[in-house]
């Protein structure tokens, strides 16, 4: 491999001769050197977070689904809109929908059936005279074991998140 000096230019502005004369140094790039200076003042943060649009089946939206119903009123049926709503109201750069929380709601009462073999700890009312309603079993079985729910959700995504770090940058192929 040819190696090259550094090259210095410099450049003259002949109504500006005040001694200072700037100069840049050019030389070919090497991997893994690049260097960082300290950011300009008033710099903007760039770590936005992009609007995301909930889906069923997305351990992501699950995982926050799963974490609100966790915190739900034991014991009395809670409209599934009023969910939605504290949803988006709580994760504002999310946007859930019905659909998505009926289907989280779901898969917990298909769980909570497969793990105890009955039907009264996620109970689904979609025919209330204000839309479709959950009620959580208010028991001392219900908190571990929706702990032991959204612990899954987390898992899934923290599984997700290690997958894409493997990505490929250019091809995408893991």
């Amino acid at each position: 491999m040819l190696q090259r000096e550094p090259v210095l230019f410099s450049r003259l502005n002949p109504e500006k001769l005040d001694g200072d004369i700037p100069t840049v140094t050019v030389s070919a790039a090497a991997p893994g050197s690049i260097a960082f200076r300290q950011a300009p003042a008033g710099l903007p943060d760039p770590n936005l977070q992009p609007p995301t649009i909930a889906e069923s089946g997305d351990p992501f939206a699950g995982a926050r689904i799963v974490h609100l119903i966790a915190r739900l009123e034991r014991g009395r049926p809670v409209r599934v809109d009023d969910i939605v709503e504290a949803l988006n109201a709580t994760y504002l750069d999310w946007l859930f929908d019905r659909r998505v929380v009926l289907d989280a709601l779901l898969a917990l009462q298909a769980n909570w059936m497969s793990d105890y073999r009955n039907s009264s700890g996620i109970v689904l009312d979609e025919g209330g005279p204000y839309g479709p309603a959950v009620t959580i079993e208010d028991s001392s079985r219900v908190d571990p074991w929706i702990v032991r729910q959204v612990a899954r959700e987390v898992a899934a995504c923290r599984l997700a998140l290690d997958e894409f770090s493997r990505l490929d940058r250019l091809s995408g192929d893991a």
